[in-house]
């Protein structure tokens, strides 16, 4: 007589499940379902991050918002007020008796110094990659490659020490004088005019951001020309196009929008570097310079240079907290409307130039 198999609960004696328990793991795993998961993890990861810090800033930043409303864009006098006299309470906020808070030199500062980086430093990076890619010989462009690489990750601090020590002392002996005394006394260049200094303020601090920021661009853009194809270069040359008019018409508008990209990346740099710029701005805080030379801060120098001064007030704390929420929306401005030039840019880079 033939004998048949106990039944087994949750399924028939064979089932696959109950040998063997880890086998939807395992083509869990050899489906690519973990690949994924942790694709989307680290998708995530960065938006809470990016959301954590914006919460926490506006969070930190409220008392400072309620005390000083939008006269922080408006104002010029930072203040931390009496430091060893009784705290006062004013509609219904507890601070320091003369404390006032203005941001306007800073803003303008950020954005100053970061506009004379990226004047200066975006045509010297493109044209720094081109003259590798397509004019140096192999070894001689290796070379060179290595060096900026190894700019890129020299520490801030000592570009900041070079600057003060060095570079800002060569401008204001040699370089400044010339400008204030050969720039036109009109209204607009009249601000290239004026007392040279010390080697300190904006014009040394937008140089050492330039600096700064040529590496990151010139590397970045080396690697976009290099992917370029050749045979519209060449095409372009049989054509009867010189060398720059190649350049201009076909390898820079093919990889326009990943340029503008390598810009933002510099952009992103200059707005947010804080030491370098600290140990050569000068100590001009609540006061906007009068000329190219002047003293000046950003938000990122007057939150190092006086966040110990104001670690005991909570307001103070606050103020800087605000900065730094200022800070941050300026730079995410400043990328989104860099991916609408990409997008723009994008639209534009044909394989050859245009007018063929």
């Amino acid at each position: 007589m033939a004998t048949t198999a106990p039944a087994v609960p949750g399924g028939g004696a064979g089932t696959p499940s109950l040998r063997r328990p880890g086998a939807a793991l395992r083509n869990f795993i050899r489906n690519g379902g973990l690949i994924r998961w942790l694709g989307r993890g680290g998708a995530v990861i960065p938006v809470l991050m990016l959301g954590f810090v914006l919460i926490t800033l506006i969070l930190k930043a409220i008392p400072a918002i309620r005390f000083s409303g939008f006269g922080i864009f408006t104002g010029t006098t930072w203040n931390f007020g009496a430091q060893y006299a009784a705290p006062v309470t004013s509609d219904g906020l507890t601070h320091l008796a003369g404390e006032k808070f203005g941001a306007l030199p800073e803003i303008l500062g950020t954005l100053a110094t970061s506009a004379i980086a990226l004047i200066i430093g975006v045509p010297v990076s493109i044209g720094a990659a081109l003259a590798i890619v397509e004019r140096l010989p192999r070894r001689a462009a290796n070379v060179i490659g290595i060096f900026i690489e190894l700019l890129a990750g020299i520490p801030s601090v000592i570009i900041g020490l070079w600057g003060a020590l060095t570079f800002g002392p060569f401008l204001a002996h040699h370089i400044s004088p010339w400008i204030a005394s050969h720039a036109p006394d009109v209204p607009v260049l009249s601000f290239f005019r004026g007392d040279p200094g010390n080697g300190e303020g904006l014009l040394t601090s937008g140089l050492i951001l330039a600096v700064m920021v040529i590496p990151i661009i010139a590397s970045t853009s080396r690697d976009l020309i290099r992917g370029v194809p050749i045979l519209p270069r060449e095409g372009a040359i049989a054509l009867g196009m010189s060398d720059a008019e190649c350049a201009r018409r076909v390898t820079l508008p093919w990889v326009g929008a990943g340029l503008v990209g390598a810009a933002v990346l510099g952009l992103g740099r200059a707005l947010g570097e804080t030491i370098a710029v600290a140990m050569v701005c000068g100590v001009a805080l609540g006061s906007l310079p009068t000329n190219l030379y002047g003293a000046m801060v950003t938000i990122a120098a007057n939150i190092v240079q006086n966040l110990d001064t104001a670690i005991t007030d909570p307001m103070d704390v606050s103020a800087f907290a605000e900065l730094a929420l200022i800070l941050m929306v300026i730079t995410l401005a400043a990328n989104v409307i860099a991916r609408l030039l990409v997008r723009r840019v994008s639209g534009t880079a044909l394989p050859v130039g245009r007018g063929l």
